[in-house]
């Protein structure tokens, strides 16, 4: 397959490539065996719109797990769809596909050349086959009212010439959508502008999506769904998060990194993209601009009992924005609004950042409305919800959502205040090395429960119970993850009021791994695995 660098989808291609700053050593460094299946590989995926996107590859992916991954670009099922590699459809092996291969995702009704698929189909081609206007919402829940309104207002004054406004301010790309009157309604996130990715305006790629990004267990390309997922999980408004919705939006405002035309405001053409859309809310400040002391306890309680359920790694001032209620801002007088959620809900155990930690509001006890909200949560429940919803988040991150829900159910029952949870998540640094979170230990000594009461029980059962454990040497970065769902269900709680000491001792975390891992290899392991990330 030739690479015909006059195109602007080969071009955009192979600037992706060659502006990698990783070079041989992060992709090349593996041996690989043409027609072999390699360990990780990047492909480069275009849409029928001609929109380019990077993306990594497992070594068990297959034909499948690509389009159910995709398959949000163009909100069709993925047996719809074919995924053609040069002139072969690719039904299920990716074998033949190496490093770098450009695949087409088509619709299966189209009838397109096979034999060029690196070619962008013209205007009128996508005008032909694309008739859902130039916003439209992915997903069906029925939270996305108010977006539908703000996407009327902001498709009409789109047509009255109302162009979007860029904003100058954070890593990534993003935007305000107006209405007709110029005010602005919503702000547009792209997923291939993000920090790292290959379409960001600010400088910051080098990256293909499915990569490690500002957070190593959040991957480029990945924050996106996050926003719609804490709007989702903020049942009946209780934390104040503005309506977020995954969108399909089309506009020339976005950039497209081509080498060539770049953002020359002449060349600029129409581009689809996948983005997450969240209603702007008109407010006074930041949390980072005034004292924090004067924050309503409820507000404050509802928000970090938001952040404990997804394990928000990023939560602080500047992400809460402040709205008079009253013109003055007196105590209780202000309303606290929760913004950016793109780096919740890790693939593992990551350190989460709570800012509200210090405030005093966290440490007054909860009340009995915020009990018994806390009580009704179903982390199962909302898995399943969260899989209708956004069908490409990992199995990884819900796992997260069961742990940390179940979690914040059995330690708010125990009495403990939100600044006492938030601290049993987070790391601490003893002696310029950081320890794992009592939350960690807890993961640690219950996975010691299983190994010697549930085994039989795993084995009768042909059930397999899984622990990852992603452990440096030096205790820099220590992150078990919970890949059984059902664990907690049948595990007991061992809270460590006096501190990890309860558990494992901290001094014997890698001693206690090396010699599971020897077990293992003698065949003990009793369907208990140990793995590191490479």
């Amino acid at each position: 397959m030739s690479r015909n660098l006059d195109s602007p989808v080969q071009t955009q291609m192979a600037v992706a490539l060659f502006k990698n700053p990783f070079g041989s050593r992060e992709y090349h460094g593996t041996n690989r065996t043409e027609g072999k299946p390699a360990g990780r590989r990047r492909v480069f995926v275009q849409t029928e719109t001609g929109c380019v996107l990077g993306m990594e590859l497992d070594r068990s992916d297959n034909a499948h797990t690509v389009k159910r991954r995709l398959q949000l670009a163009l909100n069709f099922p993925t047996e719809e769809s074919s995924l053609t590699f040069g002139d072969m459809v690719l039904k299920n092996d990716l074998s033949a596909v190496r490093n770098d291969s450009p695949l087409l995702l088509t619709r299966n009704v189209m009838h397109r050349s096979s034999s060029t698929p690196c070619l962008s189909p013209t205007g009128r081609d996508i005008q032909q086959r694309d008739q859902s206007g130039p916003i439209e919402i992915l997903g069906h829940s029925n939270n996305f009212t108010k977006t539908k309104q703000l996407v009327k207002e902001i498709v009409k004054a789109m047509k009255n010439g109302v162009d979007p406004i860029p904003v100058h301010s954070g890593l990534g790309g993003a935007y305000y959508f107006r209405n007709s009157r110029g005010e602005s309604l919503a702000i547009v996130k792209p997923t291939d502008e993000e920090p790292f990715a290959p379409n960001n305006p600010k400088g910051f790629v080098g990256k293909a999506l499915g990569q490690p990004g500002l957070k190593r267990s959040v991957r480029v390309g990945e924050t996106g769904y996050r926003e719609v997922v804490a709007y989702l999980l903020d049942y009946d408004h209780f934390a104040n998060v503005p309506p977020t919705a995954l969108v399909k939006i089309t506009h020339s405002i976005f950039n497209v990194n081509d080498g060539v035309n770049g953002n020359k405001p002449q060349s600029k053409k129409l581009v689809s993209k996948i983005a997450s859309f969240q209603q702007f809310i008109p407010h006074d400040f930041d949390a980072s601009d005034h004292g924090t002391s004067s924050f309503p306890v409820s507000a404050v309680h509802r928000i970090g009992i938001l952040d404990i359920r997804i394990l928000n790694t990023d939560r602080h001032a500047g992400n809460l924005l402040v709205r008079k209620l009253d013109g003055f801002g007196r105590f209780g007088q202000v309303e606290l609004i929760p913004i950016d959620h793109g780096l919740c809900l890790p693939e593992s155990l990551e350190d989460p950042y709570f800012e509200w930690i210090h405030w005093p509001q966290a440490s007054i006890p909860f009340s009995d409305d915020e009990l018994e909200y806390i009580e009704n949560l179903d982390p199962i429940q909302d898995s399943e919800m969260l899989r209708r919803e956004l069908p490409m988040i990992r199995e990884a991150c819900l796992r997260v959502l069961v742990l940390c829900t179940i979690f914040l159910k059995e330690a708010a029952s125990y009495g403990l205040c939100l600044a006492d949870i938030g601290e049993m998540m987070s790391r601490e640094f003893r002696n310029g090395e950081e320890e794992p979170s009592e939350l960690e230990v807890i993961c640690i000594e219950a996975r010691r429960l299983i190994a010697e009461d549930m085994t039989s029980k795993a084995e009768a059962d042909g059930e397999e119970f899984q622990f990852d454990i992603d452990y440096e040497d030096g205790g820099s970065d220590f992150t078990p993850t919970l890949a059984s769902e059902d664990f907690m269900a049948d595990t007991p709680f061992c809270f460590g009021f006096g501190g990890v000491n309860a558990f494992t001792p901290l001094s014997k975390l890698e001693e206690t791994i090396e010699e599971e891992e020897e077990s293992e290899g003698e065949g003990g392991g009793k369907g208990i695995h140990w793995v590191s990330d490479p």
